[in-house]
């Protein structure tokens, strides 16, 4: 039987450990019952293969992100054995400060004791930041929610992020991106112990694409303007409002009064995006939203962002999103064909 900790912290999601408990609480049933029973399951039918417990720093209960009290099994001392330790996610605002290591003080050297034992580590979200807090990620892939890209670089330029991805695992270190990817570590967590035949039945049973490998249609791209750059952010302005003209940098330099090679320098300083990489995320989250929002012709919405060549904007688009225009308004459109 494989032991899986939870770590579990003040204002934390509480979703991050109940809803895994019970995918791994199904995962036991669903080995046992008769329909699901072929030669590559477990032979230990008759047995839970996961066990589940949630510690805190001492024992003590804790309060999740909604305000629920939750008593813990046990503090993070009392742990002698486990398999897998997991750390929940949180809301920036209302939860730990992830820089903030004195706030997990013991909780970083227990994680890499443990890590040092060959226990495998995972975190979902934005526990991704605490878990990064331990040095464990540096040098290593690891992915986040989208939306703290920025803020997760910026913290941890040492840990190699690849944010398009929904699941990563490097040396022992899972990590997964917003809510629902949770379910993409948990079938891996059920592979590794048990068999791919048991994660594939339990990925129809949780309702999961394993298959799914890409969190990029789902990415809203995040235009920063708090740089407190004058010129760039009046630049940033100028592009939002005239993405469908035939723009070029070098005007939009001049526009700002700016070299251009100055221009480009300190845009992407300020943005952390190149001038050209900023106006084809401007023009592509337009076209999303009409993909989304009507069925306008594809090659009209292609002129209506600013491009006249059909293939160069659908080739940008799947760069981005990991899908072909047609196949982002089959999964997103709001509209009714008919």
């Amino acid at each position: 039987m494989a032991k899986i900790t939870f770590l579990a912290y003040d204002h934390c999601m509480f979703s991050g450990i109940s809803a895994v408990m019970d995918a791994f609480s199904i995962c036991n049933a669903w080995n046992q019952h008769p329909s699901s029973k072929n030669e590559d399951l477990n032979e230990n039918e008759n047995s839970s293969l996961f066990e589940t417990e949630i510690v805190t720093h001492d024992g003590r209960p804790f309060e999740t992100n909604g305000g629920l009290q939750i008593q813990a099994g046990k503090g993070i001392n009392e742990v002698n054995e486990t398999d897998v330790i997991l750390i929940p996610s949180f809301l920036f605002g209302q939860g730990p400060t992830p820089d903030a290591s004195s706030h997990f003080e013991g909780v970083i050297e227990w994680l890499k004791f443990h890590y040092d034992k060959e226990v495998k580590i995972g975190a979902g979200c934005t526990g991704v930041f605490l878990l990064a807090n331990t040095g464990l990620l540096d040098g290593k892939i690891a992915t986040t929610n989208w939306q703290m890209v920025k803020r997760f670089r910026r913290m941890f330029p040492e840990v190699h992020l690849k944010p398009e991805r929904i699941f990563t695992h490097d040396h022992g270190l899972l990590c997964s991106g917003a809510v629902t990817s949770l379910y993409h570590m948990v079938l891996f967590i059920i592979e590794a112990f048990n068999s791919k035949a048991l994660a594939q039945q339990c990925a129809k049973a949780f309702l999961v694409d394993p298959g799914r490998s890409s969190q990029a249609p789902y990415m809203i791209t995040q235009f920063w303007k708090q740089h407190g750059d004058r010129e760039i952010t009046a630049a940033q302005h100028w592009m939002e409002n005239h993405y469908a003209d035939n723009i070029a940098i070098d005007d939009v330099a001049k526009h700002v009064g700016l070299s251009p090679r100055h221009f480009k320098r300190r845009f992407k300083q300020a943005t952390d995006e190149t001038p050209l990489a900023y106006l084809q995320q401007i023009r592509l989250e337009v076209a999303k939203r009409e993909l989304e929002a009507t069925m306008e012709n594809i090659d009209d919405i292609t002129r209506k962002v600013g491009y006249q060549d059909s293939s160069t904007f659908r080739r940008l688009f799947k760069k981005y999103t990991s899908l072909s225009p047609r196949e982002y308004r089959e999964k997103f459109s709001i509209c009714n064909p008919s």
